[in-house]
């Protein structure tokens, strides 16, 4: 009987099935006349560009994780003001300066707030829609890269007046430059999803910003580096993963369209992350004696950056390749910028600036048939006249992106003040900067030693402590510590 009833309901709505089936896929197919793209282009972008809006929130847990408890609240503030703030000047003009029509082939100059999207005659070109949504998310990730280097003593203010001119000037013009039909692209420079165009700019900024910020207090004492721990590294470690699975999104999504590609494209950065972490875990263990959490999470981001610019024209082997060279060279990085007594909390510079050159000049080197026919690496036949076309980019960027950042910096230090005041950085961030704090109930990362000259904004601190005493003693298994409160 049962099999007569589903034999029944077979006949009965089989028909009907096959016929929503067809319908999917014409709708699947169906081309939009003012762009070209199918509907499976427009689904594909922008779920892509849903799973990069995501990174929003990877990077906001990996920067709290690696900062200390008492500044939780100003890493999520700035994460949340990076995007919504971004997200308006790159639509105003930021957008418009990427792909206008060139001046020069310097700047882009039309389609303020998107005016070109609705023709003269009313018809509305729906690509456009989905083509600045995925290169807004990309404009924020450029501009929170520079959170993490700069945190735990950046006037929030002065902050938000820089993400406004890295979203609306300086990222979008070496993005136009390299992927607007820039003077870079007529060269032939080559970065895939952005190594350089987005991950170098938010780091070489970034570097200059923690420059002219200074380090920490007691960051470094005596000629020393003192190691600041951050709070949780298991927010660092969800942070990473939330990444990881955002980059699936940044870089298959820059096929921009339903390529097929972007199944081997997912393979290389998946590959590359895994052999940045993995490389990394064993240099630290035998480096250090212990195979390091906060070092092999870092390993997995360089391997993504890296693989950021060559994933669309690499083997699997060679993204193994990548990734792992761009896990050491994050990891010796690291020191040198500790040599050099840079303060980046959260090791933006090393990842994102460092491993993304690495990253662009190995598109030079490892680039192959049949991934690509345009150019071959020159471990692959291919000479060096790529390689060196990528050494020009990134110099390029490289200039541009810090001495625009300096005038910037210097001009917010100026007339803003960039660095918070000794007792704000003493206490935190959040109280002063914001009137709240993340964990109201238990504040746990116990500051480094403080230089002489601060001692009397300390004991002010602990002042403030001893008013909560009875509070301690009501919880026992909570501490306060004065310096974080």
């Amino acid at each position: 009987m049962k099999k007569l009833i589903a034999l029944l309901i077979c006949v009965l709505f089989l028909p009907q099935l096959a016929g929503a089936v067809d319908t999917a896929v014409e709708s699947l197919m169906q081309v939009e006349p003012e762009s070209g793209k199918t509907f499976a282009d427009f689904l594909w972008m922008m779920i892509a560009g849903f799973m990069v809006f995501f990174m929003q929130a990877g990077f906001a847990l990996v920067e709290a994780g690696f900062t200390r408890a008492k500044n939780v609240a100003n890493i999520m503030m700035k994460n949340m003001m990076d995007f919504c703030l971004g997200s308006l000047i790159f639509w105003a003009v930021g957008f418009s300066f990427m792909y206008g029509d060139s001046i020069g082939s310097f700047i882009g100059f039309s389609n303020f707030f998107l005016s070109d999207a609705v023709s003269a005659t009313g018809t509305i070109n729906a690509w456009s829609y989905a083509d600045w949504f995925f290169q807004a998310v990309f404009a924020a990730t450029a501009a929170t890269i520079i959170s993490g280097a700069m945190a735990e003593r950046t006037n929030f203010i002065g902050y938000l007046v820089y993400t406004v001119f890295i979203t609306g000037l300086i990222y979008p013009i070496v993005g136009h430059w390299i992927w607007g039909g820039g003077w870079l692209s007529s060269l032939g420079f080559h970065d895939f999803a952005g190594s350089t165009v987005v991950h170098s700019v938010g780091a070489w900024a970034g570097l200059v910003g923690t420059m002219i910020l200074g380090p920490r207090i007691g960051r470094f004492l005596e000629g020393k580096a003192i190691p600041i721990k951050g709070h949780s590294v298991a927010l660092g470690t969800l942070g990473v993963f939330i990444l990881w699975f955002g980059w699936f999104g940044f870089n298959p999504g820059s096929t921009l369209g339903a390529d097929v590609s972007f199944a081997r494209i997912a393979v290389t950065t998946n590959l590359a992350a895994a052999g940045g972490a993995t490389v990394v875990m064993f240099l630290a263990w035998f480096h250090s004696g212990k195979p390091d959490l906060g070092y092999t999470l870092n390993g997995a981001l360089a391997g993504l950056v890296a693989i950021t610019a060559p994933c669309a024209v690499v083997s699997p082997g060679s993204a193994v390749i990548i990734g792992a060279i761009g896990g050491v060279v994050m990891y010796f990085g690291t020191f040198l910028l500790e040599k050099a007594k840079i303060d980046d909390p959260v090791g933006a510079v090393p990842v994102h600036g460092l491993a993304g050159a690495w990253g662009t000049l190995s598109v030079g080197l490892f680039a192959e048939a049949p991934y690509t026919t345009d150019f071959t690496g020159l471990f692959f036949g291919g000479g060096v006249t790529q390689l060196g076309t990528q050494i020009i980019g990134i110099v390029a960027v490289f200039v541009w992106t810090v001495v625009t950042s300096f005038i910037v910096f210097k001009l917010i230090d100026m007339v803003i003040g960039l660095r918070v005041d000794e007792e704000t950085e003493i206490t935190g961030l959040d109280k002063h900067e914001h009137g709240t704090v993340a964990y109201p109930e238990f504040f746990g990362i116990e500051d480094t030693a403080l230089e002489p000259s601060l001692m009397k904004a300390k004991k002010k601190a602990q002042s403030i402590a001893e008013g909560k005493e009875e509070i301690m003693m009501e919880t026992p298994s909570l501490t306060i510590n004065p310096s974080l409160t």
